[in-house]
């Protein structure tokens, strides 16, 4: 076991009294502008809360995932009580004569402190690991063996949140709560986390490894005074996140997505944080060439303003967090610093979590101007995602392309999918996440949603069949040209279909970066015998279509050019609803080969106008 160097001299509040957050303090009570309009959303954002009705969680709420699947009813409630600690332990600290948030906080954390359990139902896998994971005995005291928990991101997210509530508090809250949230703490994640594990996220390589683990290392920084535990707790979660890292690759493209990269790689960035704070910077996870390349994965990933490449279960509007932006671009000098105009809207995400929204505030320096995302060109050779941005005196365009496995972390069949985007609208679609139920993320049931199935991709339909989930469905990479004016990549989809008829299956994409940029989508195909049909599809937003014989313009910005004499055209309207369970509309644009033949070549070029 690695000796953990904690500074004798450790500062009492290792968070919250570094030179940054001083700095941000010190302007927080000097009126600072930036920090006053910050604050003046987030006391808006306390307000309405304190005057809203109080979230129960009642036994009805937490039984309709087991009977029915769904999650939003106790998930709803669960956050908004996590939004009240956020919002009004946030407040507490800002005003802290101010005895109506005191009052507010510390009833909240109560009710915290005597929930059934800290993690969310999805996460309590079924009946059976429910009454093996809440056995209680008479004969056991509280910490023995026989308390048994779950730990998930949210019972370790709670941990961290109350830990570091409480230990910048504790002169100021009831002694009795402070004394409450390390038993709870204690009893619900330290010891079943030493005793009763190992749990799966603790050699996982996604954001759970990340979120659990370096919540429950920054809560041992604030809650275990022995050096000889806090010690091992932290050996044990940087074993962990070095597991995290491991499901990075040397381009640091997070295939999870942006909304996973701000999570995870946030959590990993609030633990290194601490970290250096408590070891006197004798410990500093930023000293590795794979993070650095990782906290670059934001400037890559946008395709302007606040639009993302969202290829998995991303958003496609992502706000950014600008408080951890301006930290990043402390550590590494080449991090592009995003315009102001970008942040979130609100500080508490709508999860509620405490760590992310009180360093977002702490961390924003009002002196870093931010400025648009740069024209650029990246090739992410690892994860196969080509991002080409193009701005130019006729407006602002970007082209985005997969090629990867269908196996990824949160994954879609989309092998050789792509996204267009001109002017401000996304022309040709990746759907995203959607909304998350207990059979979106069932392995027999996950790919009959339209977002996650290459239904809902723009790819081609071989013999009525689609892209199947698979590590084996990959693609290679045959051709890259990034340096000139006209770029190319071309993929090898040949193993990207179970179908033992394609021989051969070529998808190059031709960007050609003029003032009025087009997109050359060239399919090849090779087959043994001649195939049934051949299908090429296109998702594109529900919008105004023009169609003639020959072209399709989609809202008077894109011309899509194809031809009649080889394909006919159709188009289906799809629905489905999006991560907050919101109704979306979209149109499949099919382009049907009329006389398919064992060599078949479809070209179809995408035009902006």
């Amino acid at each position: 076991m690695m000796e953990i160097p904690i500074s004798k001299e450790k500062i009492d509040h290792p968070f919250f009294y570094g030179q940054y957050e001083q700095a941000a303090w010190d302007k927080l009570r000097n009126h600072n502008v930036l920090y006053e309009t910050l604050v003046g959303e987030l006391k808006e954002e306390a307000d309405k809360l304190a005057q809203s009705e109080y979230p129960h969680l009642s036994l009805s709420l937490f039984r309709l995932f087991e009977t029915e699947g769904s999650r939003q009813e106790y998930e709803r409630i669960y956050f908004l009580r996590r939004m009240r600690l956020t919002a009004f332990g946030m407040m507490y600290l800002i005003e802290p004569d101010n005895a109506h948030y005191k009052r507010l906080l510390e009833e909240t954390i109560w009710d915290i402190c005597n929930e059934f359990t800290w993690c969310l139902p999805a996460h309590i896998v079924d009946e059976v690991e429910l009454k093996t994971n809440f056995h209680y005995s008479l004969n056991n005291k509280m910490g023995d063996k026989g308390d048994s928990f779950t730990i998930d991101l949210f019972a370790a997210e709670t941990a961290f949140a109350l830990s570091e509530i409480s230990h910048v508090m504790n002169d100021k809250l009831d002694a009795v709560l402070i004394t409450r949230i390390r038993q709870e703490v204690y009893k619900r994640v330290f010891i079943p986390y030493l005793e009763q594990g190992p749990f799966d996220w603790e050699t996982a390589d996604h954001n759970w490894a990340a979120v659990c683990a370096g919540s429950i290392g920054n809560a041992a920084m604030y809650v275990i005074e022995d050096r000889e535990d806090l010690s091992i707790v932290l050996n044990k979660v940087m074993k962990t996140m070095d597991c995290y890292l491991d499901g990075f690759e040397d381009d640091g493209a997070c295939k999870e997505g942006y909304g996973y990269w701000q999570y995870g790689f946030g959590f990993y960035v609030y633990f290194a944080d601490l970290l250096i704070k408590v070891t006197d910077g004798k410990i500093n996870l930023f000293n590795n060439e794979k993070v650095h390349q990782i906290a670059l994965f934001q400037q890559k990933c946008f395709l302007d303003d606040d639009i993302v490449v969202n290829f998995s279960d991303s958003l496609q509007n992502g706000a950014v967090m600008l408080g951890l932006s301006h930290y990043l671009s402390r550590v590494y000098p080449d991090i592009e610093v995003p315009e102001a105009k970008l942040r979130n809207k609100s500080i508490i995400d709508h999860c509620g979590r405490w760590a992310p929204a009180i360093r977002n505030l702490l961390w924003v320096n009002d002196e870093v101007v931010g400025e648009p995302w740069q024209e650029a060109t990246y090739y992410l050779k690892d994860a196969h995602w080509f991002i080409s941005r193009v701005w130019t005196d006729a407006g602002r365009f970007a082209f985005a392309a997969k090629g990867g496995h269908n196996d990824e972390p949160h994954n879609h069949n989309d092998v050789g999918h792509f996204i267009l985007y001109g002017n401000g609208e996304v022309l040709l679609k990746d759907l995203g996440s959607g909304l998350y139920t207990k059979a979106y993320f069932h392995e027999e049931e996950r790919y009959s949603y339209l977002c996650n199935g290459a239904q809902g991709h723009s790819l081609p339909i071989i013999d009525g069949k689609l892209q199947l989930p698979g590590s084996q469905y990959m693609a290679s990479i045959n051709k890259v040209n990034i340096e000139s004016q006209c770029q190319e990549w071309e993929l090898d989809l040949s193993k990207a279909f179970e179908n033992d008829n394609l021989t051969d299956l070529t998808r190059k994409f031709t960007w050609v970066r003029d003032q009025k940029p087009s997109l050359l989508v060239e399919d090849t195909y090779s087959f043994g015998t001649q195939p049934k049909s051949i299908i090429e599809q296109f998702i594109i937003p529900k919008l105004a279509l023009i169609e003639s014989a020959e072209s399709i313009v989609v809202s008077d910005k894109l011309r899509i050019n194809f031809d009649q004499k080889q394909l006919a055209y159709s188009k289906e309207e799809l629905t489905f609803l999006n991560h907050f369970g919101e109704r979306e509309e979209y149109i499949a644009i099919r382009l049907l080969v009329k006389q398919p033949s064992r060599h078949v070549h479809v070209t179809v070029n995408f035009q902006f106008l």
